[in-house]
Formats: structure tokens, C-alpha cells, sequence
């Protein structure tokens, strides 16, 4: 038998494991079980190890986002919309992130998340309004609800019975399909239309494996080996499953999850094998889902899913998961775009809809010459439907909780000192800026020799670079004549 041992790696990076990115350490919203937002002791590494799912600050905001999961879960603020305002660099997007995650950690309820920025919609190719209506519909989901009547089990005789080709000549057609299934309760021996055997060929299912097949459609599904062929090797090729239980013939739950823009591009081309009545199974509609293709979806035709949809409710097949609309930048929207909100935000199959802006009084897009201005550039009808949540600037000990939370994602080291620096680059600055020193402070260390960084090493980085509030201030200088003109 061969002997098999586990070498860990001394030098194993965060990069060659996963990527890190902008909001890679957000994990959630950072709540207790009473849905209070958690405050780790900032100034010390316990900023940094306390379970905060990455979110500094921001408890009412936090707080306030818990409310708006626990009532997307329990499916009572559908058709609403959230506004996030504040200053840049405030953690608009990571809230919306941490909402995100708080909304995917319930494993058994599950809900479509949907993010786009505003100027998405500014497209020469496709409407602004058709932009809209598919995010929309990438956010509200449907779980359908199967039974199913499959045949399941161990293969314990695969024979291909042949015969003379009708057509003549030397060559032999298969006639039928011989497949004996065995279970924990007894065996079964099936008799297969011909075409299935195409379906087991392109499974490589062989004596020993456990399949099961689907007796409305034919499709075959290997599962895995049985594991009465298991042997004592410590490495397999195959995956060994157990036996499957009950009879052969049996009824099955099958649940699937889609949204109603897989539903929409899936009917953008209908298949011929629709029936002469205009009504498909949900297997059709699912089936069609494989190849989707760039096409414009017209009113009429997402009608007439919403009326199939709500067939398929009615009758108990499926039930309706509206999810989360995410909207950054939504200053970016013209009149044109908040009136189609309206309308839609109405519909009664209509998700919740998360909006941020860090704009104050500001135009409305679409309204010159006139330029009427707005609270965050959104007009008042629109803006009566939200529930506003402000988010404030950070303070200086709750950048450095930030910065730490950000060094440890990063797997960079520094001291303590060198923390309080960012931090008052950050206040004076921008928490954005501090935070991207980060990385070109920790290339300066690893140059002199130190796997820790320094104060001196974020001074000499943040005199190589230049934040945005100083490159307007020196544009503004007298020093700037000739720069750039």
C-alpha cells in the first residue's frame, strides 16, 4: 500500500491562494445575535481579530441593514428601496457588500444579489430602460419544485441487444437496452429505448456504478461508483458512494433555482419542441437555458413569462425569492431612468432595491436646460419611496482598526506606530489613500531587508505619492503654472 504524507508549504502567499481585493475581507454585516452592531477596542490587534465580519464603525448603518435582512428573508419589504448617502471612502459599497453576504449565509434560503453601477445604463447598443429591467430581473428568483419519477440504483447488468439494420446492408442498429438496477430493497431489470443508450455511453456508466434515471425525460445521471467496490488504497481515481436506499422506482424532490432573466433569455428563442398549446413544462424552460444569446427582450415576451410564473405559483411548483437590487452611483440616473423606476418599483414582482450616492443637493440628469436640483440628484417622488441610511466619516481609531483588519487580509506586518501614521494620513487625507500605502510601505520594507513595516517606510511612500485633496490643492497653487495648462 502506498503511503501518501502532506507537506505543508513554508512559503505559502495570500496571492497564489486566493485574490485579494477591494472589499475582500468584508464577511458580513458584524452583528450579534440581537442584531447589535459588534464594536471591537480599537488601538491594539484585537481591532483585527475580534469577529466584526471586516466592518469598522457605522453601527447604526450596520444595525439598520440587519433590520432590512431579516425582512428580505421574511419576503415583507419586496418592491422597497434603501438609500445609502454619505461622504466618499464612507463604506457605502462595503455595507452593501456585508448585506450581500448577511442575505447568502442563510443556506437554506438563499436570495439572488444583483450589482450594477449607475452608468451601466448608458449604453449605444442596448436601452436605458432595458439596462434597468435586467437587473431587476437578475435580482428576483424562482425555486422550482419538482417530483419526479426516477429509476435509481446499482448497475448490475448493462446488455446492448442488437439487430439487423432495417435499411439493409452489413451494418447492425441497436434495438433496446437491457439495465438491471439494484437498491438496499430490492433489484429491478428495465427494458431501455435505444436512444438512452447514447445517454449512458456519454456518462461512461458501467457495471458497479450507481445511476439514476429520469423516466419523463430519459436524462441519466452517474453518481459515482458503489462503494462495495472500494479498496484499501489510500489514493482513488473513482468517488465510491453508498448504495442507494428504498426501491429502485421511486418519486424524487427535485428544487431548482433560477432568476427570472435565465427564464427571459431561455424563451428569447423558443425551441421548436414547445407545445401546440403555447404552454412548457418547467423541464423545457430550464432545458433551454444552455446556450443563451444577445438579444433584445420585449416587453410582451417578459409578460408572458410573468403569466407562466405566476401559472406555476398558483399550482404550487414554484415559489417567488425576491432578492437585492444593488445601485451604486444612482446620481448617475436621468429623469428618464427614475420615472421607469417608479413604474417598476410598483410591480408586484418587484425586488428590494439598495441605491448609494455620496452626492448632496445636486441636478437631476435629463432636466436641462431648466437643471432643477434635488437631495443626492434624485427626484422628491422617487426619493419619498426610500428609507434613507446615512453613513459618517471614520474616525482616527476607527481607520487604524480598518488598516489592521486590511494588513492582516493582506498578510502584511507593522508595527504599531506605523498604524497611528496611516491612521493620520487617513484623517487628513482620505481612508482610501491610507489604505492603498498598504502595499508599496510593505515593497520599501522587503527592499531594506525587514518583513516589517515601519513608520519611515509609510513617510517615504506617502512622499512618493500623492492623494487626490493634494493634487487639487496644488493645481490651485501658484506652483502649478505650466504644469498643466
Amino acid at each position: 500500500m502506498v503511503k501518501v504524507e502532506t507537506i505543508a508549504s513554508a512559503n505559502v502567499s495570500v496571492s497564489s491562494s486566493s485574490r485579494v481585493s477591494a472589499h475582500t475581507h468584508i464577511t458580513g454585516l458584524g452583528l450579534d445575535e440581537n442584531g447589535d452592531a459588534i464594536v471591537p477596542m480599537v488601538g491594539n490587534e484585537q481591532a483585527a481579530t475580534m469577529n466584526t465580519s471586516g466592518l469598522v464603525g457605522q453601527t447604526a448603518a450596520r444595525e439598520a441593514l440587519g433590520i432590512v435582512s431579516d425582512l428580505v428573508h421574511s419576503q415583507r419589504l419586496a418592491g422597497r428601496a434603501l438609500l445609502l448617502v454619505g461622504p466618499p471612502g464612507t463604506g457605502k459599497t462595503a455595507l452593501a457588500m456585508g448585506l450581500a453576504q448577511e442575505i447568502g449565509s442563510h443556506q437554506s434560503n438563499k436570495l439572488p444579489f444583483c450589482a450594477m453601477v449607475a452608468s451601466q445604463v448608458f449604453s449605444r447598443e442596448v436601452k436605458k430602460t432595458e439596462v434597468i429591467m435586467e437587473h431587476f430581473r437578475k435580482a428576483i428568483g424562482l425555486r422550482i419544485q419538482e417530483r419526479k419519477e426516477v429509476y435509481e440504483g446499482e448497475v448490475t447488468e448493462l446488455t446492448v441487444e442488437e439487430t439487423e439494420d432495417p435499411l439493409g446492408g452489413y451494418g447492425r442498429t441497436i434495438s433496446h437496452v437491457i439495465l438491471g438496477l439494484k437498491t438496499a430493497k430490492g433489484s429491478k431489470t428495465l427494458k431501455l429505448d435505444p436512444t438512452i443508450h447514447d445517454s449512458l455511453s456519454k456518462e461512461g456508466v458501467a457495471v458497479g456504478d450507481v445511476i439514476y434515471i429520469e423516466a419523463n425525460s430519459g436524462a441519466v445521471k452517474r453518481v459515482g461508483r458503489s462503494d462495495s467496490f472500494a479498496t484499501e488504497f489510500d489514493l482513488e481515481a473513482e468517488e465510491y458512494v453508498p448504495i442507494p436506499k428504498g426501491d429502485v422506482h421511486k418519486q424524487k424532490t427535485v428544487i431548482q433555482d433560477v432568476t427570472l432573466h435565465d427564464l427571459d433569455m431561455a424563451n428569447a428563442h423558443p425551441s421548436s419542441g414547445s407545445s401546440s398549446s403555447g404552454q412548457r413544462d418547467v423541464a423545457s424552460l430550464l432545458k433551454s437555458m444552455g446556450k443563451p444569446k444577445k438579444t433584445e427582450i420585449t416587453d410582451k415576451l417578459r409578460g408572458e413569462i410573468n403569466k407562466i410564473v405566476e401559472q406555476y405559483i398558483n399550482q404550487g411548483i414554484a415559489e417567488l425569492v425576491p432578492g437585492v437590487l444593488f445601485v451604486d452611483e444612482v446620481h448617475m440616473l436621468d429623469m428618464e431612468c427614475f420615472t421607469y423606476l417608479n413604474r417598476s418599483l410598483e410591480s408586484p414582482i418587484a425586488p428590494i432595491v439598495v441605491f448609494a450616492t455620496n452626492r448632496g443637493v445636486t441636478t437631476i440628469r435629463g432636466t436641462e436646460p431648466n437643471n432643477i436640483k434635488a437631495p443626492h440628484g434624485i427626484p422628491i417622488d422617487v426619493l419619498d419611496r426610500m428609507l434613507i441610511v446615512p453613513t459618517l466619516p471614520y474616525s482616527v481609531q476607527e481607520m487604524i482598526a480598518i488598516c489592521q483588519i486590511r494588513a492582516k487580509t493582506e498578510n502584511l506586518n507593522l508595527s504599531d506606530d506605523a498604524f497611528r501614521l496611516l491612521g493620520a494620513i487617513g484623517q487628513k487625507t482620505s481612508l482610501r489613500y491610507a489604505i492603498q500605502l498598504l502595499t508599496p510601505a510593505n515593497i520599501i520594507a522587503e527592499t531594506q531587508g525587514r518583513s516589517q513595516i515601519l513608520p519611515d517606510d509609510v513617510s517615504q511612500v506617502d512622499d512618493l505619492f500623492m492623494d487626490g485633496k493634494a493634487s487639487a490643492k496644488f493645481l490651485l497653487s501658484n506652483e502649478s503654472v505650466g504644469f498643466m495648462s
